[in-house]
């Protein structure tokens, strides 16, 4: 237990250096290229931070474990929204581009919605049973192809933070970008493992570790990487991250993952998913609450007062 212990402790640090030298890495880029940074964020930030729940998914799948694949991704967009950007925002407002607010958060939106229609087909087809099959798969990552190719047709805007931005050679930025990417791969497996570990010591159930140890580990480069990104004043690269990993999580991931081995929902997943549409929902409107386009910190004590209120109710259902 001990061991578990310390090994979580050296991963969450692992993890913290590596959310660092990605956005050092990526930042940098951008600079130099005249990529614009929320067009890093929604890429390479979100998709090396996205790297513990592609892993855990596609291991889950392989070891025929589909509910901690499921509930890894679900309960993962879900702290992303409520818990991970609900911090970064209590840490410092976030300044949010006309272009996320009415773009990039509804296509996620959509995302979500998708997932919602292809596993309910006991609802919507009076199927015998929820499953998301090859073909859906296949239909979401095609519709991922379509978002990588929107996202690098965004340009630099005059507001972008570019000017507080430190550059490095080519060299120094891929090392920073490649390290970090690796620090959180590794920081956030040996963090997972050994959160599950210390988990089934306290004897919680299978379905409880995916929604919520699993999937707030896996997310634990998002808060890192976003965290990092506030602190330095480059919201573009924080709030690209977080939308750019839903998207990731879902089009991606899960479109990958049900490509490998037709993934079954049961009724709880259904609740979860309606749960996640709803948070996504509410990023949404809070785009319009208070200071237009600005996530304030009154707001993010909102959002994770209710990912409290998610976990209370997951410790309710069982």
């Amino acid at each position: 237990m001990f061991l578990a212990l310390f090994l979580l402790i050296i991963g969450l640090v692992v993890l913290i250096l590596g959310a660092e030298g990605l956005v050092r890495g990526a930042s940098s880029f951008a600079k130099k290229w005249g990529i614009a940074p929320l067009v890093i964020g929604l890429t390479i930030v979100s998709f090396g931070t996205s790297a513990p729940e592609l892993i855990v998914n596609i291991l889950s799948a392989v070891g025929g474990n589909s509910d901690i694949g499921i509930g890894n991704i679900i309960g993962s967009n879900i702290s992303n929204i409520f818990l991970i950007l609900g911090i970064t925002a209590i840490i410092g407002t976030i300044k949010v581009h006309s272009s996320t607010v009415w773009k990039e958060i509804p296509f996620g939106l959509l995302a979500v919605l998708m997932l919602l229609f292809m596993g309910s087909d006991m609802f919507l087809d009076g199927a015998t049973q929820n499953v998301l099959g090859r073909t859906d798969g296949l239909a979401l990552m095609c519709l991922f192809v379509i978002f990588i190719y929107y996202t690098f047709g965004l340009r630099p805007k005059k507001n972008d933070q570019a000017d507080s931005i430190k550059t490095y050679s080519g060299l120094i930025s891929t090392a920073f970008l490649l390290g970090g990417m690796f620090g959180l791969f590794v920081g956030g497996k040996m963090l997972v493992d050994n959160a599950v570990i210390l988990a089934k010591l306290a004897g919680l159930s299978e379905n409880f570790i995916g929604l919520t140890i699993v999937a707030v580990g896996t997310s634990l480069p998002e808060l890192a990487t976003s965290v990092v990104a506030a602190l330095r004043k480059q919201s573009d690269i924080a709030i690209g991250n977080i939308v750019g990993s839903n998207i990731f999580n879902i089009l991606w991931v899960l479109g990958l993952t049900s490509t490998i081995l037709p993934l079954p929902f049961s009724p709880a997943t259904i609740e979860d998913i309606l749960i996640c549409v709803f948070a996504t929902f509410v990023l949404f409107l809070a785009m319009f609450i208070g200071k237009k386009r600005r996530l304030q910190r009154w707001q993010g004590i909102c959002f994770v007062a209710m990912y409290i209120g998610y976990i209370v109710y997951l410790v309710y259902r069982g």
